[in-house]
């Protein structure tokens, strides 16, 4: 059976829960590989593993349980090995990567921000800050709406003026929250939200950081951020030796 990996921790992390029970149907019990100076935190794996709701939740658990403990570097849902020696194999052939990892991210979080404008705030800035298309809009709403081709015109200049306000308040997010993060990872892009960044915050020093999303909220109203945290440092880990889940 394939070896599941939770997550890497060093071989003096304290002990987990006797029978803590991880992923599967039924779970599967969470046990520790050692090698040298760094532990691996595993289980089996179930051979039609798929992110499901029940096992990303299993997942979390395990790896905050054992967060909570002293530093652990998470691996990412579906991370698995072909059995406990490739395991163990990998844990001594990058022992220093992986050592180096502890110490950088340890007492260290993870927060997630995601950052969407309000619609009819953001317009309204928009039209506020521009007085060329503040005009064509009163000039098309004195015709009773104008044209077909002038509202078509209007409604491009408006989604052009939009998407280039994302950008800039996309960097204005980064260049407010960064000063109180030791470091910034940058998601992937997707439909919803302007900006999806990853900070990684020293634990002690995380109300700052919750300070500077709160006066982001105050000082740029027209912006709804979405944040996630305290959160195991996924985005600042190299999985090492994880494959995915098919």
């Amino acid at each position: 059976m394939s070896t599941y990996i939770y997550g890497i921790a060093s071989s003096a992390h304290p002990a987990l829960p006797d029978g803590m029970e991880g992923i599967g149907e039924p779970p599967c019990v969470v046990r520790v590989l050692k090698h040298g100076e760094l532990a691996a935190i595993v289980s089996d794996s179930p051979e039609d593993l798929r992110p499901k709701r029940r096992d990303l939740l299993a997942h979390q658990n395990v790896l905050s349980e054992a967060g909570a403990a002293g530093s652990v570097l998470p691996m990412r849902f579906g991370s698995v090995a072909p059995d406990d020696e490739a395991v163990v194999t990998v844990l001594g052939e990058r022992a220093d990567h992986y050592e180096e990892r502890l110490r950088s991210l340890g007492g260290k979080v993870e927060y997630n921000v995601k950052a969407t404008h309000n619609e009819q705030a953001v317009l309204h800035q928009v039209l506020a800050e521009n007085p060329d298309l503040r005009a064509m809009v009163e000039a098309n709403q004195a015709q009773g709406g104008g044209s077909y081709e002038q509202k078509l015109e209007l409604g491009e200049m408006v989604t052009s003026t939009v998407r280039a306000r994302e950008a800039s308040d996309a960097v204005e997010v980064r260049r407010a929250l960064e000063p109180a993060a030791e470091a910034v990872g940058v998601g992937p892009e997707g439909t919803g939200w302007l900006a999806n960044i990853s900070f990684l915050v020293n634990r002690e020093s995380a109300d700052g950081f919750l300070a500077a999303v709160d006066e982001l909220r105050t000082t740029q109203p027209h912006l709804e951020l979405r944040l996630h945290g305290p959160l195991p440092p996924y985005s600042f880990v190299d999985p090492g030796p994880a494959q995915p889940a098919g």
